[in-house]
């Protein structure tokens, strides 16, 4: 059973779409389908397909016959109705033309009145043609090309010519021949075909000898690779009046018919003008008389049982003419809203190159504007105001944050575990972290996860290795500290009855404070590791030229004053200031450390008390009075050296913490702070806009010097958001 095939009234497009269709042509004249896909109609084929016939026959313009000429080119062939009837001539530049080319191929213009009159001068027009073209042919035998993708562009106007444009594209060839096409133009013609066929807005007329078994044409299979569906394939069955056998006949209808290979637009049948046939003058009632002998073989069978809007050129034409209209409705917003979304990104990317650096002046201006950008970013991360930049939506950028969970943690682990001797013993360690589990004591330390040293990627920034510390590991501190201190009473002790020998404390105290040491260099090299990446990533931000930012970082990594050396002062003053607190005699002029004496003397006596059985009171003591007697309990049946033992411990414990938190204090306010963050040898200050000032003329040129390849990026988005901007107004 046949498939059920409507019949199309013919409705000629509408003012609302030949507005459209003018300008989607504008479009494609200046060159905008390079950057956008465009509705159009393709023609495309095998060679020998029939198709430079029928577009003859579709669209009147007579195509020298005997001469292969257009097929060296895509040609645009436009019908367009005006008050005075012409014939214009021109050329598109292709996508890879230069701008002399474009120039130079774009000025060229012919116009002839009538049909007749481009049939007695098209031969000399196509020599004209393929000269500026640069196409070998016979009259021109030093052309450099067999095929181009320059396009032929022929403008058919006057009062009774409907709206219609196709483009016909070279025909896919499977044979090479030596001295006229070669392997490398068979492939150059099958990527020319890709590039028309592949867009989403484009019809696929897909020419197809009736002759050949179509099913083994490689159009066709070109067009199914890139229209899976056969949504937008039309395919049109040439040289129907060849085929002799009966069965050849009913495979051509059963595909009129939708039974085999169907297509969503279906396929129609038409017979061309052969070779012999006479010419009649354009829009003659000769002319259309003769169509309709050529196209008489369609009342007999089988061709007289398909759909009558199936068959012959007219039928095709019109039903070509609707379809351009429809696709043409259908893109033009989202072509309008495409030009408008590239234009911004074309803008944006041009915005980040820059301006032309070419002179000095144009180097230190486009340095000093990355440098500012850069400076700006480092201000707003050391303010904590994420809401400056969009960068600092990743952790990796936001700088102060991370340092003062760094610090948060080192510090939090410093009192904890940098004594060499626990001053508490296990049990009363334990009570105090279940008592800190229960309260939290985060000051935001855990809302922003710093990965572990072991975890860090140094290969990443392995020029900065021989500043960290090689050492990571964590020890807890040893038990047994008044084992401890009688070890160090004892190597010590002299004839001092009263006292005890005055360099004690500072032995006791450098021994105690052994890891501060690798501790501190740790919490550098944690802090300078997170700095450095945020310079790093910074930088790569702000320098959109790869090239600029490899050569900015090297240039601000080494030297006197360079990243590394100022990672290196910042380091160098934190073991400074340990070596202050450990190798300087043990002194504090704050007032707190008999407080905290007396305060860690009541604690002991108070813990040593509570292993003796109660006495019993009938009144309530005072403070003192509990001290007092405390005091005289707990130093019963002691002898001098277990009270010196003590009296050691109380004050090496109570200067233990105001040294500790001294020293906490002083190496972030002047290694971290003063040094890696706010002060003016911070390496965040290093990259800056006098830092540009301060290179030669030769320096300048190396790091800002504009390399070929931006130049050329450059000119392309130039030239590309001219054509969008172009675009856009066409589009209004």
């Amino acid at each position: 059973m046949k498939m059920e095939q409507k019949a199309t009234s013919r409705h000629p497009p509408t003012l609302n779409s030949v507005d459209r269709l003018r300008k989607v042509d504008q479009l494609r004249e200046k060159g905008i389908g390079t950057h956008l896909p465009l509705p159009q109609l393709v023609a495309v084929g095998d060679q020998s397909s029939g198709k430079s016939s029928l577009l003859e026959n579709l669209t009147g313009i007579p195509f020298p016959r005997a001469q292969n000429l257009c097929t060296r080119y895509a040609t645009q062939i436009t019908h367009r109705r005006e008050d005075h009837a012409h014939i214009n001539i021109g050329i598109i530049p292709g996508p890879s033309a230069s701008d002399e080319d474009k120039e130079r191929l774009s000025a060229y213009a012919r116009e002839v009145n009538s049909t007749e009159e481009l049939r007695a001068q098209f031969p000399a027009i196509l020599d004209e043609v393929n000269k500026l073209m640069g196409i070998r042919t016979t009259n021109n035998p030093t052309g450099t090309k067999t095929f181009t993708e320059d396009v032929l562009k022929i403008e058919k106007c006057g009062p009774d010519e409907d709206y219609l444009t196709i483009i016909d594209v070279p025909g896919i060839f499977r044979l090479v021949e030596h001295g006229v096409v070669s392997s490398d133009d068979r492939t150059l013609v099958r990527n020319m075909v890709e590039k028309y066929i592949k867009d989403a807005r484009t019809v696929i007329l897909a020419v197809l000898p009736c002759t050949s078994d179509v099913f083994t044409q490689e159009i066709l299979a070109l067009a199914e690779e890139y229209d899976t569906k056969g949504e937008r394939t039309l395919g049109i069955l040439t040289k129907p009046d060849l085929l002799k056998e009966s069965r050849a006949k009913a495979s051509i209808c059963d595909m009129v018919d939708g039974k085999r290979k169907p297509l969503t637009l279906g396929y129609y049948v038409v017979r061309n003008k052969g070779a012999d046939d006479p010419d009649g003058p354009s829009g003659s009632g000769s002319e259309d008389a003769l169509r309709a002998e050529r196209e008489a073989i369609f009342q007999e069978e089988p061709w007289s049982g398909l759909p009558k809007d199936r068959l012959g050129v007219r039928a095709l034409r019109e039903r070509l003419q609707d379809l351009l209209g429809q696709i043409t409705d259908r893109s033009f917003p989202l072509v309008r809203m495409e030009a408008r979304q590239m234009l911004t990104e074309c803008q944006n990317l041009r915005e980040e190159l820059g301006e032309p650096r070419q002179t000095e002046h144009e180097q230190q201006k486009y340095l000093m504007t990355i440098a500012a950008k850069f400076q700006s970013l480092a201000r707003a991360a050391l303010e904590a105001d994420y809401s400056a930049h969009r960068a600092f939506a990743d952790d990796d950028f936001r700088l102060i944050t991370a340092v003062i969970n760094i610090t948060g943690r080192f510090s939090e682990k410093f009192l904890q575990s940098s004594p060499l001797y626990s001053f508490q013993t296990r049990k009363a360690r334990l009570e105090e972290y279940i008592e800190a589990t229960k309260h939290p004591l985060t000051n935001g330390v855990a809302s922003l996860d710093i990965r572990q040293p072991e975890a860090l990627e140094l290969d990443e920034f392995s020029e900065i290795d021989g500043i960290l510390t090689k050492d990571w590991a964590n020890h807890d501190p040893k038990e047994g500290i008044m084992a401890w201190i009688d070890s160090i009473y004892c190597r010590s002790r002299g004839m001092d009855l009263f006292t005890y020998s005055s360099n004690l404390p500072a032995s006791a105290f450098r021994e105690q404070s052994a890891k501060w040491g690798c501790m501190t260099r740790q919490y550098l090299s944690k802090v300078i590791i997170f700095l450095h990446r945020f310079i790093i990533y910074v930088l790569d931000l702000v320098c959109t030229d790869k090239g600029v930012f490899e050569k900015v970082k090297s240039s601000i990594l080494d030297g006197e004053d360079g990243l590394l050396a100022r990672y290196e002062k910042a380091m160098d003053k934190a073991m400074f200031l340990v070596d202050c607190e450990r190798n300087l005699k043990p002194y504090t002029v704050n007032q707190d450390f008999s407080v905290l004496v007396e305060k860690y003397r009541a604690a002991r006596q108070e813990s040593q008390q509570e292993s003796k059985p109660p006495v019993q009171t009938h009144t309530h003591p005072t403070i003192t009075q509990k001290i007092v007697h405390l005091s005289l309990s707990t130093a019963e049946n002691k002898d001098n050296k277990e009270q010196t033992k003590e009296e050691i411990f109380d004050k090496l414990r109570a200067y233990y913490e105001i040294a500790s938190n001294r020293f906490l204090d002083d190496v972030f306010r002047q290694a971290v702070d003063n040094h890696l963050l706010s002060g003016p040898e911070s390496p965040l200050w290093l990259f800056s806009e006098q830092w540009v000032i301060g290179l030669s003329r030769e320096r300048l040129a190396w790091i800002a010097g504009e390399s070929r390849a931006v130049t050329e990026t450059r000119n392309s988005l130039d030239r590309k958001i001219e054509d969008l901007e172009g675009a856009i107004r066409i589009l209004q």
